[in-house]
């Protein structure tokens, strides 16, 4: 049973899957006794079910309303958690930490932020394609098909587990994020911005070798501006993985890694 003075973790889910995509990182670091807790985006019903059935409440959602979605989440929590973000909830979950809402961050494959000067690799261009080259999509929402999703998100595991994790957690979202985050640079005031100079506290970025949607290649690049902080900052490669590597099979490898991260860092419900 989780003590009532445990540490909590907060999960925040990127583009396309449902927060229950969480699930298994929950039962994990409840076990390991922290408070987890995986709430989804705002306008994001319980079930990827109920999400599929009417995405429109997700429509124009972007970075600004999600993180503060996060934040008001997290000012109810009785201490101050450890956020852990996949692909843009990786994002979000860095603007949590930079901002003073939590005392260690694991971002998983996350979306570039405001400052990353590398240009993404053509493939990465390829991949947000469909939703980059229709500006009309900016204010809406777009769903993958199980091939695209195969070819872009669960690309680096095999076509029958591809389609499981889309019957099971795929959801449409919304593009505005999508959309924020390829124009930040040319933005003084985007909301892809991170405060960097604010970061207190130990930070873990992870990516996929075989990433299609967010290659380890543009991870790195963030990585390198978030070493500057004073604060411990740490890059590990999966060079096996694609972009699905938080749910797919090979989760608990990254989970067990993001445990042993904190325990280092002296996070760690059991000392």
């Amino acid at each position: 049973m989780t003590s009532p003075n445990a540490i909590p973790v907060v999960f925040v889910h990127g583009l396309w899957l449902h927060a229950s995509s969480w699930d298994p990182w929950v039962t994990f670091f409840a076990d390991a006794g922290f408070a987890p807790v995986a709430p989804g985006w705002p306008g994001e019903a319980a079930t990827p079910a109920d999400t599929r059935a009417d995405a429109s409440t997700q429509d124009d959602v972007g970075i600004e309303a999600i993180t503060k979605h996060y934040e008001e989440i997290i000012t109810g929590l009785p201490a101050s958690p450890v956020v852990i973000g996949h692909s843009f909830g990786g994002l979000i979950a860095q603007k949590l930490h930079a901002s003073g809402f939590a005392r260690a961050c694991v971002a998983i494959a996350p979306a570039a932020f405001r400052g990353v000067k590398k240009p993404p690799p053509l493939v990465q261009v390829k991949t947000a394609s469909p939703v980059l080259a229709h500006p009309g999509l900016r204010h809406k929402t777009w769903a993958h098909t199980a091939d695209t999703f195969h070819a872009g998100f669960t690309s680096a595991v095999d076509r029958a587990e591809s389609d499981a994790l889309f019957a099971e957690f795929a959801i449409p979202s919304p593009c505005r994020p999508l959309f924020e985050a390829a124009f930040a640079n040319f933005q003084r005031h985007s909301p892809a911005a991170i405060d960097l100079k604010g970061r207190e506290g130990p930070l873990l970025m992870m990516a996929g070798g075989k990433d299609r949607t967010v290659p380890a290649s543009t991870v790195e690049a963030g990585y390198k501006v978030q070493k500057r902080s004073a604060s411990p900052t740490e890059f590990k490669l999966y060079p096996d993985r694609g972009h699905s590597l938080s749910a797919d099979h090979g989760w608990q490898e990254l989970a067990t890694d993001a445990l042993g991260f904190l325990t280092a860092h002296s996070i760690d419900p059991k000392a």
